[in-house]
C-alpha cells in the first residue's frame, strides 16, 4: 500500500470528507464550464428561459438542473464557473501571502536585530487594523479587478505566518545539528535555507490552510460590495450581490452560491484543524 493512501486512511473521518468534498468541487469547477454548451452561458431570449425553478424546463423546453437566473443563464454553469475565480482567489491569495509571511518571517527570525524588530512591529500593526477594513481601502483607492484582489490578499494576510514562521525559525536555529552546520562553516544562508527552514514550515503549512477559507470569503464580500471579480464574470459573491432582489421570487439564485460558499470554508476550515492536531501530536 502506499504512503499517501495510509496517511488518508490514519486522517480523522471529517477530514476524511472535507479533502473529499474539496477534491469533488475542484473536479466540478474544472469539468462542468468545459462540457457546458455556450448556450449556457449566453443571454438569449430573456423572457422565456429567466428565473426558471430548479428541476424545471424553461420556455424553450431546456431542462436546468439547478434553475436559471434572472438574465436565463443556467444557474449550474455559473455556480461552477464562479468556483473557479472564488477558489482560485482565495488560494492564491493564501499561497502569495503565505509565501511573504514566510520569507519575512525567516528574515525576521534568523538575523534578528534591527530587521526582526521592524517586520514585527509593521506585522504587530497591521494585524491591529481589521483585515476588511484595510481591503476595502485598497481596493477603493486601486480599482476593483481581479489582480487587485489577489493583490490585496496577499499584502494583508502574511502577518499571523509571519509570526509562527518567526517561532520556528528561533527554535530550530539553536538546535545542535544548526550549530554543527555552522562550526563547519557551511555560510549563513545555506544554513537557513536548507536546514533551518524546511524546519520550521509546518506551522505555516496549517497557517495557510486556515487562511485560504478567510480568503475565500474575503474575496466574496469584496465582489458582493462591487470591490472585486466584476460582471459579466462570475464569482459567488457577486452571484449573491446579484440575487439578493431576487429572494422573495427566486431564492436559488443568492441561496445556491452562498451555500457552496458555507461548504467550502467549513470543509478548508476542517481539513486545517486536522492537519494541526495531527502536527500537534507528532510533536516532541
Amino acid at each position: 500500500m502506499r504512503p499517501g493512501s495510509v496517511r488518508y486512511a490514519g486522517m480523522p473521518f471529517a477530514a476524511r470528507v472535507a479533502l473529499a468534498t474539496l477534491g469533488g468541487m475542484v473536479c466540478a469547477a474544472l469539468l462542468v464550464p468545459w462540457l457546458a454548451s455556450e448556450g449556457a452561458r449566453d443571454i438569449g431570449d430573456v423572457l422565456s428561459t429567466r428565473l426558471t425553478p430548479p428541476l424545471s424546463f424553461d420556455g424553450r423546453g431546456q431542462w436546468h438542473l439547478l434553475g436559471t437566473d434572472a438574465f436565463g443563464r443556467d444557474l449550474a454553469v455559473r455556480l461552477w464557473e464562479g468556483a473557479r475565480i472564488s477558489l482560485g482567489v482565495g488560494v492564491s491569495g493564501s499561497l502569495l501571502s503565505g509565501a511573504l509571511g514566510i520569507l519575512v518571517g525567516a528574515v525576521a527570525g534568523w538575523w534578528g536585530g534591527l530587521a526582526d524588530r521592524v517586520i514585527t512591529a509593521l506585522g504587530d500593526a497591521l494585524l491591529a487594523v481589521p483585515r476588511l477594513v484595510l481591503l476595502l481601502v485598497i481596493a477603493a483607492l486601486w480599482g476593483p479587478g481581479l489582480g487587485v484582489v489577489i493583490t490585496v490578499l496577499a499584502l494583508t494576510g502574511w502577518m499571523s505566518v509571519m509570526r509562527l514562521v518567526r517561532a520556528d525559525v528561533q527554535g530550530v536555529r539553536v538546535l545542535p545539528y544548526v550549530e554543527g552546520a555552522q562550526a563547519l562553516g557551511v555560510p549563513p544562508r545555506r544554513v537557513l535555507w536548507r536546514h533551518v527552514l524546511p524546519n520550521a514550515l509546518g506551522s505555516a503549512a496549517v497557517a495557510i490552510t486556515l487562511g485560504t477559507g478567510n480568503a475565500i470569503l474575503l474575496e466574496s464580500g469584496l465582489s458582493f460590495l462591487g470591490l472585486g471579480v466584476q460582471p459579466p464574470a462570475a464569482s459567488w459573491g457577486n452571484m449573491i450581490a446579484g440575487g439578493r432582489e431576487w429572494l422573495l421570487v427566486a431564492p436559488w439564485i443568492a441561496l445556491l452560491p452562498g451555500a457552496l460558499l458555507i461548504i467550502t470554508v467549513v470543509a478548508v476550515t476542517v481539513l486545517g484543524e486536522s492537519w494541526g492536531q495531527e502536527r500537534g501530536a507528532r510533536a516532541p
